[in-house]
């Protein structure tokens, strides 16, 4: 027997009714979808097998009997229907003579070179790729190479936090809270009482407990 072709990507999709094969590009994977077969040996199984359901006896017999003449041919039979899909989806894809590898028309086949794209990659193709590729990287340089943080105080506890101190607002960005207009860091007031330094927005002092006015 002389050997099969274009069979190192494919799916079989047959089943008791009849045989039907997606092959598939071996780059991108795109499928080709076969036409269906149908199955002689299935079709008058399942017409004998309905036919004993209805009035069994000899019927149910000749469906078992069948069934077992099926499984007798369904290998030639199958492998029939194999050579078929395999010669009607050999000519929706091109065969790469460098590599062996059967590859879609449509996207992996560089028709200039008579080559796949993995053997003869499409050079235009490749320059938009590392163009992109290059911008990216000096994108990131140009970014670290920026003060990301310009205008903001890093180095304080406050600072630090996400809110804002005075009245709970989500920080965005600079000295200033965009919702009540008071500085993100403050200078620290007096106790009235023990007169102990207490941050402005404290509403008791934290050495003698005493309340602090607004």
């Amino acid at each position: 027997m002389s050997m099969v072709q274009f069979t190192s990507n494919v799916t079989d999709h047959s089943n008791e009714r009849g045989y039907q094969f997606e092959f598939h590009c071996d780059k991108c994977n795109n499928g080709y979808m076969s036409g269906f077969q149908a199955s002689t040996m299935g079709v008058a199984s399942g017409l004998l097998g309905a036919a004993g359901s209805f009035f069994g006896g000899i019927f149910g017999r000749a469906a078992s009997a069948t069934d077992q003449v099926k499984d007798t041919f369904r290998g030639k039979a199958r492998d029939d229907a194999f050579g078929k899909a395999v010669a009607e989806g050999k000519t929706y894809f091109k065969q790469c003579s460098r590599c062996g590898k059967w590859v879609c028309p449509e996207h992996c086949w560089n028709a200039e070179k008579g080559l796949c794209e993995s053997c003869a990659p499409n050079l235009q193709e490749e320059i938009a790729a590392a163009q992109a590729q290059i911008a990216r990287e000096q994108a990131l340089e140009k970014i670290k190479a920026s003060d990301q943080l310009r205008g903001r105080d890093v180095t304080s506890e406050q600072s630090a936090a996400g809110n804002c101190p005075n009245c709970g607002a989500v920080k965005s960005g600079g000295k200033f809270c965009a919702e009540c207009g008071k500085p993100y860091v403050t200078a620290p007031t007096q106790c009235p009482k023990c007169s102990a330094k207490v941050t402005v927005g404290a509403k008791f002092c934290p050495e003698c407990g005493e309340k602090m006015h607004a």
